[in-house]
């Protein structure tokens, strides 16, 4: 099984334990295939900004972690990557529930790739759109082919 396959793996089994990220803002990872992830988060008032709706940032944080880790799906063992850039589109505000984030890789070049990412809420209802450009790094080049060091984002 390919690194990183492996890594994924044994996080759904709860052998590993997730980045320390999820664990602070509680998401989890759901599923992960080639090129795909899922993620969810539970939302409450931990979550909330002033004005009692789950603060953007955490929904972006929630859809960076499914787009890097349906991006990390796809490297061979000895590369790694990190995000180039992040365009969020917030569409419905949220308040308390389950979110699930479902990013798949949409191109991957040779060294980068674009990946899209829907946050939908308990209903099924779109809260959010994102997408990410994101860079292939090889072993040798800095934070390249470390396994686990950036896998979700």
């Amino acid at each position: 099984m390919p690194r990183w396959a492996d890594l994924f793996a044994r996080i759904l089994r709860g052998d590993a334990p997730p980045p320390p990220v999820a664990t602070l803002v509680g998401m989890e990872l759901v599923s992960v295939a080639p090129d795909r992830a899922v993620f969810t988060m539970d939302a409450g008032p931990q979550h909330g900004n002033p004005f009692g709706r789950v603060q953007g940032g955490l929904l972006c944080t929630l859809a960076d972690a499914a787009m890097g880790t349906a991006y990390v799906s796809g490297l061979r063992d000895d590369e790694s990557m990190t995000t180039l850039e992040v365009k969020m589109n917030f569409l419905r505000p949220v308040r308390r529930g389950r979110l699930t984030a479902v990013a798949e890789v949409i191109k991957r070049g040779q060294r980068v790739g674009l990946v899209e990412c829907t946050v939908t809420d308990e209903q099924g209802r779109m809260v959010a759109r994102a997408s990410s450009t994101c860079l292939t790094l090889r072993a040798g080049e800095e934070g390249g082919g470390a396994a686990g060091e950036e896998a979700g984002g």
